[in-house]
């Protein structure tokens, strides 16, 4: 069927994938549901602010609990969390009994006198609410109401707005406890950990990838020759750099002979495990570059005239930044769910007029729905980026009069895709959230069974992951031409996808060397900006290595850096992918007369025409080579 069809670029449109349209929005309206349900029944504020042991958000009006008769209290100028015996936790969890209070105790206090004395000074009562302060030094039961003497000096540190003491002992012992009950929470309640732990550090280093984005789609819009080398230079540096960094932290935590808390551990194991990836990726990249050095000329040639096609549309530049801006809206949004159903809770007061709140039964699945919807929304925003950047360069490339572009093609190809094509992109984004969900529920079962030491379940288990993520990355690359071919066709995912790849493996000689090396560099480009931002987080993290776990935060900073850089530099990758498969379709379907002429201009054909040239000297050596070797070798007389 596909040879016989007829290629018809941007002549004949209807709406494609439609059930897979309907099916997103139904999709949707659950995430509406969860949304609601986390608002109405959630508290985010508790993680952001801090509470009391009697149910009262530090830093707001509270309403009260019924059975607690301290709650329901005014806290709007009491915005610190304040233990009794911040000295003595237990390790199970954060029980002992806490206060709202104005401000953290910045000397020792080693009486009750001190504590009347520092309330009557600063304002802030250390005890509990029902205790008057004239009566701490009267009441007989202020001993239990008050804190444990003497109470060491505190700062209120910017995690989870706690009063953290300052005596070195007693910091230890909060901070052990502090992780410990972190590290007994389950995955869900650790991703909210991390996220709020560094939550202002991921959003500088993700400031800084956007910046080495921007700079990086600059520099290739006019790039040169001593441009590639550079780049190439920089991101060779960074890498041995990275590696070195990394090794180098994992040295010093393991002969660190303070690393005592269960953190720092984890941040050594951690450690050990990224530099090796780093290493890994080090050598492999290093390698390549070494065998493909020869196509740098080409490379240089082939962003130039990218770059001309990229100057007939030249809001093309300003693509990712909608997209960016979409991406980020979303994900503030997600978090701002993802930290409400966190919080999904029911207060119950208990017999001593605390308060405790219950998870709601359901909490977990919902969480689980809501994460799938990350993963799906972002793939098809990004799908809806790239199927507005080929249907752009679609519409230039199959434009006769080269010196008079067609008018508005950025809007063009937003209008057909919004009236026609939105479920292709839907069905395209589905296919890559079904191979990366395996990927995830692999991840957890990892951390779950990994303290069972069996070295072939780690092997099959790396072995899965890495095959989901060839499986991937291959989809990814037929989507990509599925959707140009949507654009230029008109037609649903998967016959664009199966025109796709006929039109490619006929052509896939002429092309397949230009589009890989040209996909290599930008590649390239994307390790440039994880790896610059990545050593950046690495340096921030290490000044607070006693109180943050770094697995989440920097796992955080890596996916946000890669994602930005693939937003941006996707420009460059969409726009060679899909003029190289309009030129296929020129090919196909014209052959140079004047009946019948190529859309293609004569930069384009000298340029594909010398990179065969090249690639066909290539092949004719490598058969001369291996026929000499053939023809000289003879069996020798024992």
């Amino acid at each position: 069927v596909s040879e016989l069809r007829e290629w018809r670029p941007v002549i004949y449109r209807k709406c494609t994938d439609t059930l897979w349209l309907l099916l997103f929005f139904l999709f949707w309206t659950g995430l509406m549901f969860i949304t609601g349900y986390a608002v109405m029944a959630g508290a985010a504020e508790r993680l952001v602010l801090g509470y009391d042991s009697f149910g009262n958000i530090c830093g707001r009006k509270n309403t009260p609990v019924k059975g607690a008769p301290l709650s329901g209290q005014d806290m709007t100028d009491k915005k610190y969390v304040f233990f009794l015996n911040s000295c003595s936790l237990e390790m199970q969890s954060l029980s002992s009994l806490s206060l709202c209070v104005s401000s953290c105790p910045q000397e020792q206090l080693n009486s009750l006198e001190e504590l009347q004395s520092f309330a009557r000074k600063n304002g802030s009562c250390l005890c509990v609410y029902n205790l008057n302060i004239s009566s701490y030094t009267l009441n007989p039961k202020a001993a239990e109401l008050c804190p444990t003497l003497p109470v060491p000096p505190s700062k209120s540190f910017p995690l989870f707005n706690r009063c953290v003491p300052q005596n070195p002992e007693c910091y230890s012992k909060y901070a052990s406890v502090l992780i410990s009950m972190v590290n007994e929470m389950d995955v869900f309640h650790r991703i909210l950990s991390g996220i709020l732990a560094g939550r202002d550090t991921v959003i500088g280093l993700s400031t800084l990838a956007l910046a080495f984005s921007f700079t990086l789609v600059l520099a290739f819009r006019f790039i040169r020759t001593l441009l590639v080398h550079t780049l190439i230079a920089l991101v060779v540096f960074g890498l041995l750099f990275v590696s070195g960094v990394l090794w180098w932290l994992y040295y010093d935590y393991r002969n660190d002979p303070s690393t005592e808390l269960e953190t720092e551990k984890e941040n050594a194991k951690f450690l050990l495990g990224y530099a090796f990836f780093s290493t890994i990726v080090t050598v492999v990249l290093l390698s390549l570059i070494l065998v493909l050095r020869k196509r740098l000329q080409f490379t240089v040639q082939l962003f130039r005239i990218v770059g001309k096609i990229i100057g007939r549309i030249p809001f093309l530049l300003f693509q990712p930044f909608w997209t960016f801006l979409i991406l980020i809206v979303f994900w503030v949004f997600w978090v701002a769910v993802l930290l409400s159903l966190g919080t999904a809770g029911t207060a119950q007061a208990t017999s001593g007029g605390q308060v405790e709140y219950r998870a709601l039964s359901g909490i977990c699945y919902m969480a689980w729905y809501h994460f799938v919807g990350l993963v799906w929304t972002s793939e098809f925003i990004l799908a809806c980026q790239q199927m507005t950047i080929a249907g752009a360069v679609v519409t230039c490339y199959f434009n006769r009069n080269k010196n008079s572009p067609p008018l508005h093609p950025i809007l063009s190809s937003i209008s057909v895709l919004f009236c026609y094509h939105l479920g292709t992109a839907v069905k395209g984004s589905f296919l890559i959230t079904i191979l990366r969900i395996p990927r995830i529920v692999l991840f957890y079962l990892f951390n779950v069974l990994k303290q069972k030491e069996s070295a072939c379940a780690k092997c099959l288990f790396k072995c899965c992951f890495c095959c989901f993520w060839c499986q991937e990355s291959c989809l990814r690359y037929f989507n990509q031409h599925a959707y140009t071919t949507t654009a230029i066709n008109g037609t649903d995912f998967c016959t664009s996808a199966k025109d796709a790849v006929f039109i490619l493996a006929n052509n896939s000689a002429k092309l397949a060397s230009i589009s890989c090396f040209g996909d290599f560099i930008l590649f390239l480009g994307k390790v440039f900006v994880v790896c610059f931002t990545v050593f950046g987080g690495l340096m921030a993290f290490n000044y607070h290595r006693e109180l943050q776990a770094w697995v989440v935060p920097l796992l955080l900073v890596g996916f946000f850096a890669y994602l930005m850089s693939h937003s941006f530099l996707s420009v460059f990758e969409v726009t060679v992918d899909a003029m190289f498969l309009c030129f296929a379709v020129d090919m196909e379907t014209n052959d140079g007369s004047a009946e019948k002429p190529y859309f293609a201009d004569q930069e384009l054909l000298t340029f594909v025409s010398q990179s065969n040239k090249l690639t066909e000297g290539q092949k004719h050596r490598h058969m001369r080579s291996f026929k000499d070797n053939e023809d000289g070798t003879e069996l020798q007389p024992m």
